[in-house]
C-alpha cells in the first residue's frame, strides 16, 4: 500500500512540477534555443536514444551542447574539455541548464524528477543481473549519484580516453548508487534529493 502511495505521490508530482516548469521556463527555454541556434550550426536539441524503465527505449530531450554529430567524432563519455562542446554548450553544461528539455520527458513519463540517470544502450548491455533492477524505475534528472558526480566532467578531464575512465572510475559507484535508490526510494527520499540537488547546483556555480 506505502509502495503505491508513494508512486501516485511520485508521479502527481511529475507531472505538476515538469508542467508548471516548462509554462514557467518558457521565456528562458525560448531564448537558449535561440542563442544555440546562433552559435553553431545545427539543431537546439539534442534527442539521443536512452534506455528507461523496463528496458524500454526513449529519446531523451537536451539542449545541444556538442557541435552536430558529434556521435561521429568521439565516444559517449564527454569531459569538460572535450573539443566538441561549443561555446554556448559550456555555460549551458555548467548550470546544468542543458537538462531543461527533459521536463518534456518526465511530461510523457518516460523520466522521472528523481531516479537514475538514463544509459546509452550499449552500457546497459553491460549490466550484471543485479545492476539490470535498476531498470525497474524510471531513469531521472537527478539522483544521488548525480549529486555525487556533479562534476564528472572535470573527472574525466585530461584523459585520452573518457570512456574508459568513466567505466572504471565512475560508473562502478553509480551503479551502486543508482541500486540504492531501487531499494530504498519513496516519495520523501525524492524531495530530499531535490532539495540537495538545487544546494549542489547554488553551492558549486557560485
Amino acid at each position: 500500500m506505502k509502495k503505491r502511495l508513494d508512486g501516485f505521490l511520485k508521479r502527481t508530482f511529475d507531472i505538476i512540477t515538469s508542467l508548471s516548469g516548462l509554462v514557467l521556463l518558457s521565456p528562458l527555454i525560448f531564448f537558449l534555443i535561440i542563442f544555440i541556434k546562433f552559435d553553431s550550426p545545427g539543431p537546439a536539441f539534442y534527442r539521443g536514444e536512452r534506455v528507461g524503465r523496463f528496458g524500454k527505449t526513449f529519446r531523451i530531450f537536451k539542449f545541444r551542447t556538442m557541435v552536430a554529430d558529434a556521435e561521429k567524432l568521439g565516444g559517449p563519455s564527454t569531459a569538460s574539455d572535450d573539443s566538441r562542446i561549443t561555446g554556448v554548450g559550456k555555460f549551458l553544461r555548467k548550470y546544468k541548464l542543458d537538462e531543461l528539455p527533459q521536463l518534456v520527458n518526465v511530461l510523457k513519463g518516460d523520466m522521472s524528477i528523481v531516479g537514475p540517470r538514463p544509459e546509452v544502450l550499449m552500457e546497459v548491455e553491460t549490466y550484471t543481473k543485479e545492476e539490470r533492477r535498476i531498470l525497474e524505475v524510471r531513469p531521472g534528472i537527478t539522483d544521488w549519484a548525480s549529486l555525487t558526480f556533479h562534476n564528472e566532467g572535470e573527472i574525466l578531464k585530461g584523459s585520452p580516453d573518457p570512456h574508459q575512465v568513466y567505466r572504471e572510475e565512475i560508473k562502478p559507484e553509480k551503479m551502486r548508487l543508482a541500486l540504492k535508490y531501487v531499494d530504498e526510494r519513496s516519495f520523501l527520499t525524492d524531495i530530499k534529493i531535490i532539495l540537495e540537488t538545487l544546494l549542489t547546483l547554488v553551492k558549486t556555480r557560485m
